[in-house]
């Protein structure tokens, strides 16, 4: 199997520098981004053969991961069910008949590491 994973630093100005060639080319059996920055209904991508899976922040313009799939998982969760994490859209994960798969993206510890104690306590809380 094919996975990608990709920061894309914002899906809407990823797509017009050519995002939808690289897509197809690559051909993934899996694909999947982080730090998204769009929320539900503001992007609508084409992906013929995929399944797709967003987890959108609750700020406007931040965060966000999204997965495509060829194949349908079994079960599909968002997030890790702990409400103050839940809401920056930074987990997604697929459970398919062999393995999971999941989708991450970490929270910045910030400049001056100002946000470097809600990292750690999200990487606990993560594991």
């Amino acid at each position: 199997m094919k996975f990608i994973s990709w920061n894309v630093n914002g899906i809407r100005a990823c797509l017009t520098k050519g995002f939808m060639d690289f897509f197809n080319k690559e051909d993934a059996d899996i694909f999947c981004l982080q730090e998204t920055k769009v929320q539900a209904g503001q992007v609508e991508l084409e992906l013929n053969g995929y399944h797709q899976y967003w987890n959108y922040a609750e700020k406007k313009g931040y965060s966000g991961t999204a997965i495509f799939t060829k194949k349908e998982p079994l079960s599909v969760s968002y997030g890790l069910g702990i409400e103050e994490h839940d809401k920056e859209g930074r987990v997604i994960t697929l459970e398919f008949e062999d393995f999971y798969f999941i989708t991450v993206y970490t929270p910045n510890s910030k400049t001056e590491l100002e946000r470097l104690d809600y990292r750690m306590v999200w990487e606990d809380e993560f594991r």
